[in-house]
C-alpha cells in the first residue's frame, strides 16, 4: 500500500488517533524530564541546560505535526540530536512514524541520519561522553534497528487489517450482487412461467368462447361442458397469476416458493386438457417412462409441450396434432408437437411472439436443441432435443 493511501486513512484523528498522540507526547516529555534530571547531576552549564530542555519541549511539540508531516519531522528533528540529549525520545517516536506511515526506502536514510549524528553528540556535549563509546554507538544502531523493525510489523500489520476490511467489503459486495442477480433471473425465469401458463389457458378460454360464438344452436350438454372448461382455465389462470405476482413482489418471501412445478408426467394431463376443450390431440410417449426424467429437463419438457399446443389453438385452429416423446437414459429426451400447416393463420389470440425465443433458451439452458418450422410433407413441426444423463 503506498504512502498517500495509508496517509489519506488518517487524514482525520479518531479518538484512538488522539489517545496515540497524547500517549506520545507524555512518555516523550516523561524521557525529557528523566534525561533532564540525569542532566542535573552531570557538570552541564546552566545555559546549556536550559537551551536543551528549551529544544527537547519543541520536539515533544513536534511530535503534534508528525502525523501530517512524518518525513519533515524526522528531518528536523535529527540535527537536534547533536546538542539536545532531551531530544531523545520525540527522535524515536517521529523516526516510528515514518516506518509506520511511509515507505522502508525512506524509513531508513532517515535512521542512518539520526544515528550518524548521535555520533557527534559526544564530541558537542563532551560532558556525557563514556568510556566505551563504540559500544554504546553499537547498542544505538541494534536500537534504531528495532525501532524500524517494530514500525515495518506495525505498518504491515495494519495494512493487514486494511487488506481484509476492504476483502470483507468486496465479498458483501458481490454477495449482495449475486442475490440481487439471483432474484433477477428468478423474476425472468417467472416471467416465462407467465406467458407459457397463462398463454395456455387463456387460448382454451379463447377456444371455447368462440365455438360458443360460431355455434349459437348447440345443445345445453356441451355448453355446459364448454362453461366447466371455460370457469376451470379461468380459476386456474387466477391462481396461477396470483402465485407469479406473489413471487414478484420487490421483497420476496423468504424460503422456497410453494408452487409445484409441473414434470414430463404432467404432460398427458395437458393433452387431457386440450382434448376437454376440444382440440384433436394424440399422445405418443412410445413406452417413454415420464416420471423418471429429471425434474429440470421434465420441466422444459412440459412447457415446450404447453407451447406448441398454444400455437396451435392460435395459428392451426382445429387441426389435429400429435405429441410425441421419446428418449432413453444416456441417449437424451425427444419432444415433438407436430400438426398441419395452417391454411390461414387465424390471428384470433394475440401473443408476444417470443414463445419460441424463450423456449430456445430454456432447451440451451439446460443443455439441449430446439427447432422449428416446415416440413417436406407439409406439416409444421417444433422438435426439441434434450439431455437425459445417467
Amino acid at each position: 500500500m503506498g504512502t498517500t493511501s495509508v496517509q489519506s486513512a488518517v487524514a482525520r484523528r479518531t479518538r484512538v488517533d488522539w489517545f496515540v498522540d497524547f500517549a506520545c507526547f507524555g512518555l516523550a516529555l516523561l524521557v525529557a524530564g528523566w534525561l533532564t534530571w540525569l542532566s542535573i547531576e552531570r557538570p552541564v552549564p546552566g545555559p546549556v541546560l536550559i537551551a536543551d530542555v528549551a529544544l527537547g519541549g519543541l520536539s515533544c511539540l513536534a511530535l503534534w505535526l508528525r502525523r501530517r508531516w512524518p518525513n519533515a519531522v524526522a528531518l528536523a528533528l535529527s540535527p537536534l540530536a547533536v546538542f539536545s540529549v532531551t531530544c531523545f525520545g520525540p527522535l524515536v517516536i517521529s523516526l516510528f512514524t515514518v516506518t509506520v506511515r511511509g515507505r522502508l526506502a525512506v524509513a531508513v536514510p532517515v535512521a542512518v541520519v539520526q544515528w550518524a549524528t548521535g555520533l557527534l553528540f559526544p564530541v558537542v556535549r563532551p560532558e556525557w561522553q563514556e568510556d566505551f563509546f563504540w559500544v554504546e554507538m553499537l547498542v544505538s544502531a541494534l536500537f534504531t534497528v528495532a525501532v524500524l523493525a517494530w514500525g515495518l510489523f506495525v505498518r504491515t500489520r495494519r495494512q493487514l487489517v486494511v487488506s481484509l476490511r476492504d476483502r470483507a467489503q468486496r465479498a458483501e459486495s458481490e454477495q449482495r450482487l449475486r442475490v440481487a442477480q439471483a432474484r433477477r433471473m428468478e423474476r425472468t425465469r417467472i416471467a416465462r412461467e407467465m406467458h407459457d401458463v397463462l398463454t395456455h389457458r387463456i387460448s382454451l378460454l379463447g377456444r371455447q368462447a368462440r365455438a360458443l360464438q360460431l355455434r349459437p344452436g348447440i345443445p345445453s350438454a356441451e355448453i355446459d361442458r364448454a362453461a366447466v372448461v371455460i370457469r376451470d382455465s379461468a380459476d386456474q389462470a387466477l391462481r396461477e397469476l396470483h402465485e407469479v405476482i406473489g413471487v414478484l413482489r420487490e421483497e420476496p418471501a423468504e424460503g422456497p416458493p410453494d408452487r409445484s412445478q409441473p414434470t414430463l408426467a404432467d404432460v398427458p394431463e395437458l393433452v387431457a386438457e386440450s382434448r376437454r376443450a376440444g382440440m384433436r390431440v394424440r399422445l405418443d410417449a412410445g413406452g417413454t417412462d415420464l416420471v423418471a426424467v429429471p425434474a429440470a429437463v421434465g420441466r422444459t419438457a412440459y412447457r415446450i409441450v404447453q407451447e406448441g399446443l398454444t400455437n396451435v389453438r392460435k395459428h392451426a385452429r382445429g387441426a389435429a396434432v400429435v405429441v410425441t416423446v421419446t428418449g432413453a437414459v444416456g441417449v437424451g429426451l425427444t419432444v415433438e408437437v407436430r400438426n398441419p400447416w395452417p391454411i390461414r393463420a387465424t390471428g384470433a389470440i394475440p401473443g408476444a411472439g417470443f414463445g419460441l425465443v424463450g423456449l430456445t433458451e430454456r432447451a440451451t439452458l439446460v443443455g439441449g436443441r430446439l427447432e422449428h418450422g416446415r416440413t417436406a410433407v407439409g406439416d409444421f413441426r417444433l422438435r426439441a432435443w434434450l439431455p437425459w444423463p445417467a
